[in-house]
């Protein structure tokens, strides 16, 4: 019987501890989409305990919490809930979590970054919290700290189009801290024509552009400016959530009189929104492809089901699920229409639904080229997918269909400052499902070819993807 969580975890061969060990474990991490705070960063952040560093903003746990019986109040924070109630909810929480990534997650964190080997539970809870209350009060336990622990060179945030990125321009004047944070362009209340967000978001805009936009021209001019504006602070890449992909055949014409529709305060139909954000991401991904930027898709969320939830504490609080919209069609349609002038970025297509892996899988195979290695990429599992079995299957799929010696790699998708542990978490299973194949006489026993390709995949293959090493 192997003990839990030694230094062996999930590395089930001899070939898998040589890879992980000797190649794999001193990489360093490139973050390369998460939902980190610059400003948080920039001021060194640091929490006055570990529930501030742990549940706060956390819906992963906060699902299994409420799945475990918990009180919202302890969940989310409410009257009459302190912090070290919230934490002792959680600590009871986690014993039940067993065959959930959040177990293995929340005791890696501990080990990692406190030093404490304890297994969480009501009974350790006491000691849990003075032990790692007591480093977090110290020094060396900031944000920043926290990053430069995790061996981390490079952080891509999620930015709004009309940010300002002060903090990421500050940042790069810290003199003792030599992380490259730059920011992502998530450009999707631009693209919700018929959300309640829109005209507000619209308005903002032209705010930031110095101009109202009362015309699509203006709109396209408006976010040609802010891209070349995130470029200049270093932005590589852009982010997209597309629930549903949208694509539909269209003008320039069509989409300008859509969105003088909505400009007017009109609804519009299901199918102008399908127009309107057709030309509004194939403008964008021209522009993208022009910088050498990577577009990323995040496909197939369904978000904020729980309507009474939702009113009562708002979005991005644990309510989202997996979604099952078709994405063959119209992510074809999409790609081709850039590719059709060879104005075809980068692209990173992820799916929340692992039906998709093959369908994506084979997708990005008719798309690459350009002499760039894995130009169209399957993304690594994300959100509900980062598990065991989840990033697994992704791999497999890459590999099946595609090289997976070409692949970026994981990413956080975090906003929590400990999270770097899924790296480790990753690079252990790719280096175990590597070595099963030496074991089984399905790959080679050369190590020196296999510990390059593990290398690549942790680090250097989205170093020189993203373009982060020039």
């Amino acid at each position: 019987m192997k003990k839990f969580l030694d230094d062996n975890f999930l590395l089930s061969n001899e070939t898998a501890k040589r890879l992980y060990n000797d190649y794999a474990k001193q990489m360093p991490i490139i973050d390369y989409h998460c939902h980190l705070s610059p400003q948080e960063i920039y001021e060194n952040k640091t929490f006055k305990n570990i529930t501030e560093a742990w549940l706060y903003g956390d819906h992963y746990k906060w699902r299994v919490m409420r799945a475990n019986g918990v009180e919202e109040k302890y969940v989310t924070g409410g009257e009459g809930a302190s912090d070290y109630d919230r934490f002792l909810e959680w600590a009871r929480t986690v014993p039940e979590t067993i065959g959930n990534a959040l177990y293995h997650w929340s005791h890696l964190e501990l080990q990692r970054f406190f030093g404490v080997y304890d297994l969480i539970s009501e009974k350790t809870a006491p000691a849990i919290w003075e032990k790692v209350n007591a480093q977090l009060s110290g020094e060396g336990f900031g944000a920043r700290d926290l990053i430069k622990k995790s061996n981390v060179r490079v952080i891509c945030t999620t930015d709004d189009p009309t940010d300002s990125l002060e903090y990421h321009i500050k940042i790069k004047e810290l003199p003792d801290f030599d992380v490259d944070v730059l920011p992502s362009f998530r450009p999707d209340k631009g693209l919700e024509i018929n959300r309640a967000t829109y005209l507000p978001w619209i308005d903002k805009l032209g705010e930031v552009y110095g101009e109202k936009i009362g015309s699509y021209d203006t709109l396209l001019a408006a976010l040609e400016s802010r891209i070349r504006f995130f470029h200049s602070i270093g932005g590589k890449v852009s982010d997209h959530a597309l629930d549903y992909v949208a694509y539909a055949d269209t003008t320039k014409e069509e989409a300008a009189a859509i969105f003088e529709k909505a400009l007017q305060g009109n609804g519009v139909t299901l199918e102008e929104e399908m127009k309107y954000k057709t030309y509004t991401l194939v403008f964008m991904g021209k522009l993208y492809a022009e910088l050498g930027w990577s577009m990323q898709f995040h496909i197939n969320a369904h978000r904020n089901n729980n309507t009474r939830m939702f009113n009562q504490i708002g979005p991005d609080t644990g309510f989202d699920t997996i979604n099952d919209n078709p994405v063959a069609y119209p992510i074809v349609k999409l790609l081709d229409a850039l590719d059709a002038e060879d104005k075809l970025p980068k692209t990173i297509l992820y799916s929340l639904n692992p039906k998709d892996n093959y369908v994506l899988g084979s997708i990005i195979g008719a798309f690459q080229g350009g002499g760039i290695p894995g130009k169209v990429q399957l993304g690594a599992a994300w959100w509900f997918l980062d598990t065991i079995d989840g990033m697994l299957a992704q791999m497999k799929a890459l590999a099946n269909l595609g090289l997976l010696s070409r692949f970026v790699g994981m990413l956080t998708d975090s906003r929590s400052f400990l999270s770097y542990t899924r790296h480790e978490y990753f690079r252990r299973l790719l280096c175990d499902m590597i070595g099963q194949w030496v074991e089984s006489g399905e790959a080679p026993d050369d190590m020196e070819m296999l510990g390059r390709m593990v290398q690549n995949i942790s680090f250097n293959n989205a170093n020189q993807y993203f373009g982060f090493g020039k």
